[in-house]
């Protein structure tokens, strides 16, 4: 039962008349949440070559001074290889298609993309990036993380075994460590659905001339991308 009196009524819709009356005069514009268009379910399947479907997640961290960090981390869906773990203090869409041309030069592209509905992938700069480059965009479902279940384990390893282990005072350390992380993941780190191999022995995409256990060539891989 509503207890408010008639002029308590007549007290509130005024002021909510004085507020839209206010708001016109200044020409101000409601704001509205951008409405997704509606996702699919794909199934989660392991492709079948290497290059076919990648997936690709940011994670967040802070540095030891309090400063947020964000990491691009993508993969390979068919060997769960590491193709980047970027790390930045911000991450537009711009940076985004940076990273993909970087390794379009080094190791070609995929023909669709798993990502969630987060700014970066939904931006018209990276959708158009997409198009021009021929690549499905295969969006999950919003609030169904597991719909790209390889890299949300992968990111799981990734802050059990580097964001929450170290601390780090700037970017320049965190890519170093990431990096050679990403070397060890790539080589070493076996998984049971790759027979209990790891992705780059699984399915390699390196020419047999290239010996990557070699510790010299661990230290040209360290690359970065400037903000």
């Amino acid at each position: 039962m509503c207890t408010t009196t008639g002029s308590e009524q007549k007290a509130w819709f005024g002021t909510v008349n004085v507020c839209y009356a206010y708001t016109g005069a200044l020409g101000m514009r409601r704001r509205h949440k951008k409405r997704l268009p509606t996702r699919i379910q794909q199934p989660l399947e392991t492709p079948g070559g290497l290059n076919e479907v990648w997936s690709m997640d940011f994670m967040s961290d802070s540095l030891s001074d309090g400063r947020r960090v964000r990491m691009f981390n993508v993969i390979d869906d068919y060997n769960r290889e590491a193709l980047a773990v970027e790390p930045g203090l911000s991450f537009p869409a711009t940076r985004v298609t940076r990273v993909l041309n970087q390794l379009e030069e080094e190791i070609g592209l995929p023909k669709v993309i798993r990502v969630d509905n987060g700014p970066e992938f939904i931006s018209k700069e990276f959708t158009a990036w997409c198009k021009q480059k021929d690549i499905e965009i295969r969006y999950i479902q919003p609030g169904k993380p597991m719909q790209n279940g390889f890299i949300e384990r992968f990111n799981r390893t990734f802050r059990e075994d580097v964001l929450d282990a170290y601390w780090f005072e700037d970017l320049e350390q965190l890519g170093i460590i990431a990096e050679k992380w990403r070397y060890d993941y790539n080589f070493y780190h076996p998984h049971k659905a790759l027979e209990y191999k790891a992705p780059c022995q699984y399915a390699s995409r390196y020419s047999k001339d290239l010996d990557p256990w070699k510790e010299e060539e661990n230290e040209n891989i360290v690359k970065f991308i400037p903000v």
